[in-house]
């Protein structure tokens, strides 16, 4: 499989490049920001990208989510319970003096259970709500991209609309922490980490597992 993690825009967002090595076949995963470097990126590892997968809607994962669909016309996939955000997205934008390339249109809500397949590669997409009502984590063999539910010893903020600090303990000990411990884990921001690390180090979930 092919990974390419590329932080872009204010708030370093990792948006991803994913493709199968057999078949050249890919997707790309929260397109926030810088689109020509995704572009020139996608270009350099010869991909043809089938879909745009997104984990939640929030501002720095979406903004530019319409600007890349312009140059790839390619299905934009996310959780219906993320809708509001993206309907939103302009006056989130404003609340940091931005603006977007405007509001992306989903072109199908995804759900848990489901799976997407593109050349061999194939992703489970695991319910995770908790940082906000549809955040989703795509999951494969011993990897899973995980938006903004999990980082290296973080998780994700609460206090967004939406969030609930409950649902996303939840989320994490229920779906994610149902992975093997050398799973590794592709967060919205910050490096790479494994569960098996996070289960045993994370101080956010260290004293959940005690319990």
């Amino acid at each position: 499989m092919i990974i390419e993690s590329l932080e872009v825009g204010l708030f370093a967002e990792n948006c991803y490049i994913v493709g199968c090595s057999e078949t050249h076949e890919g997707v790309v995963i929260d397109p926030g920001d810088e689109i020509p470097r995704v572009l020139q990126r996608i270009e350099a590892l010869r991909l043809n990208i089938r879909m745009i997968l997104l984990t939640h809607g929030h501002l720095d994962h979406v903004k530019e989510v319409a600007a890349l669909k312009k140059e790839i016309d390619v299905p934009v996939l996310m959780h219906k319970d993320d809708q509001f955000l993206l309907d939103n997205l302009p006056a989130q934008a404003a609340a940091f003096g931005l603006t977007t390339s405007g509001i992306p249109q989903i072109d199908r809500y995804i759900e848990g259970g489901e799976r997407v397949e593109f050349g061999n590669v194939k992703l489970d997409v695991l319910y995770t709500p908790g940082h906000s009502p549809g955040s989703v984590t795509f999951a494969g063999e011993n990897l899973a991209f995980s938006g903004d539910v999990l980082f290296s010893g973080s998780i994700g903020r609460t206090d967004l609309p939406g969030g609930d600090f409950a649902t996303l303990i939840g989320s994490i000990r229920d779906k994610l922490f149902s992975l093997a411990d050398d799973s590794t884990i592709y967060p919205g921001h910050g490096p790479a980490t494994t569960i098996g690390h996070e289960r045993l180090h994370n101080p956010f979930l260290v004293q959940d597992n005690r319990q």
